[in-house]
């Protein structure tokens, strides 16, 4: 019989991780807000507000890099979340992430610009954001992993996919709420005191996002893996190593092919999503508005499309589908930019859905996909650190790479074949990335193999 430490957690009732995926769903969407909201602005006003002095070409370059500090922020917030994550709990970390991007994200409202203070206004700005990256660092491992360690296991890939709808979601809202602004507002006053007011919104939907993140129980998988390593404790066992030392030793192959899984999926995004507002408005002619509205709809179709994909990656393989969505985003490239040349709004909604249906192929099965690779004790650590250390070579410089590319060459060629070479590399890393659909995550220690266990056994009793 077995002992209270090491029984099997008792499986979620449909009620319960419902709410369980609500939590998650609301949380990271109010994250990937304010991510979001920043990377927009940065398109559309930071240029001036903060960088007033620069050709406007280079001001857009600064204000990219300063999104892309944000980056820089995500792989430390990995590893801090990550660690006390794996120690503490998934609840607690995901609390204090959010909490932490919404207070940087109202601050961005109330900051002063270049012609208010001067140098200073960029610097404020600055920190501001490595704040936000430090949070969104830690938000999307916790998130994903709660979903993952709560859900059914012949379902897993669609119920984690629920979180990852969090970055569209938080896309919609973000485009939403700027492209009302810029409708009802003129230039002048969107410039002068709109764009303040999505940041400061940002407060309201950080309370709504705690409460219903509190109201959630902390995973069941993560309370059976501490039962047992508090057992061998008191058993004056060998003391547990650091997560991040276990990551190294036991899974390093697996953080190498997250974050090859990654350049694809990430450097696509932000081209197709954040460098479109300036590609479409200076290259292709088309007003501000008709780029947000394009961005609008298209993520409305991304959100929609991530699920299903997901529930296909519990049915084929997370491996099939995401290698369907690398092998997409790169044959649809230069496709994507004919159609933005053209200037027409339709074109241009066919041009960004179509990249974000292939982009929803990699990102669906992500959550499931990373979770499956690392052992209980190690796997906030592990797959955070995959996932956001990529964002620093990927997401980061994808919006300023492409501004550059397009300041030196005035064509969309280069980006296209950057996208590409992205694509390629994600291929490769998937390609010799072991099928994880079937593994176990009530397994505390560190498998070198992906046997198929319990997930394979109910399977078989099923047919």
């Amino acid at each position: 019989m077995s002992s209270p430490a090491t029984a099997p957690p008792a499986p979620e009732t449909p009620a319960s991780l419902k709410r369980i995926v609500a939590a998650s769903l609301i949380g990271t969407t109010i994250e990937w807000y304010d991510f979001f909201l920043y990377g927009s602005a940065a398109a559309l006003v930071f240029n001036k507000l903060f960088f007033p002095d620069s050709d406007p070409l280079v001001g857009t370059l600064l204000s990219f890099l300063t999104y892309a500090v944000g980056f820089a922020a995500r792989p430390l917030g990995a590893l801090v979340f990550g660690h006390y994550g794996d120690r503490l709990g998934r609840k607690k970390l995901l609390v204090l992430s959010l909490l932490l991007m919404g207070g940087a994200t109202f601050a961005i409202g109330l900051l002063p610009t270049h012609a208010t203070v001067g140098s200073a206004a960029p610097v404020l700005l600055t920190v501001l954001r490595l704040v936000q990256g430090f949070a969104l660092g830690g938000e999307w491992g916790g998130a994903v992993l709660l979903v993952s360690e709560h859900g059914d296991a012949r379902r897993r890939g669609f119920w984690a996919s629920w979180p990852q709808t969090g970055a569209p979601a938080g896309q919609l809202l973000a485009t939403g709420v700027l492209s009302l602004l810029t409708a009802v507002l003129s230039d002048s006053a969107f410039g002068s005191w709109g764009w303040r007011i999505p940041f400061l919104l940002s407060g309201v939907l950080v309370v709504v996002g705690l409460w219903i993140r509190l109201s959630v129980d902390e995973s069941p998988v993560f309370k059976q893996a501490l039962a047992q390593a508090e057992a061998r404790k008191a058993a004056q066992a060998e003391p547990e190593k650091l997560p991040i030392v276990s990551v190294l030793k036991h899974h390093w192959r697996d953080v190498l092919v997250a974050m090859g899984a990654r350049m694809a999926e990430n450097i696509s995004y932000y081209v197709i999503t954040a460098f479109i507002l300036v590609y479409a408005t200076t290259s292709a002619g088309v007003s501000k508005q008709t780029a947000l509205n394009a961005v609008l709809i298209a993520s409305a179709v991304h959100f929609a499309v991530i699920p299903a994909w997901g529930a296909l990656s519990d049915r084929v393989g997370r491996r099939p589908v995401y290698l369907l969505g690398a092998v997409g985003v790169g044959l649809w490239m230069f496709p994507f930019f004919s159609l933005v040349d053209t200037g027409g709004f339709g074109n241009l909604i066919l041009a960004v859905t179509v990249g974000l249906v292939m982009h929803g192929a990699m990102y669906a099965p992500q959550a499931a996909f990373f979770s499956e690779m690392f052992a209980t004790r190690m796997r906030y650590s592990g797959a955070s650190i995959g996932a956001q250390f990529a964002s620093v070579a990927a997401g980061a410089p994808a919006p300023l790479i492409a501004t550059a590319l397009l300041a030196d060459y005035d064509s969309s060629t280069p980006i296209a074949l950057y996208v590409i070479a992205a694509a390629v590399l994600t291929i490769i890393a998937v390609g010799v990335a072991k099928e994880t659909r079937h593994r176990d995550l009530t397994d505390v220690e560190p498998s070198a193999d992906a046997e198929p266990t319990t997930a394979e056994a109910a399977d078989a009793r099923a047919v």
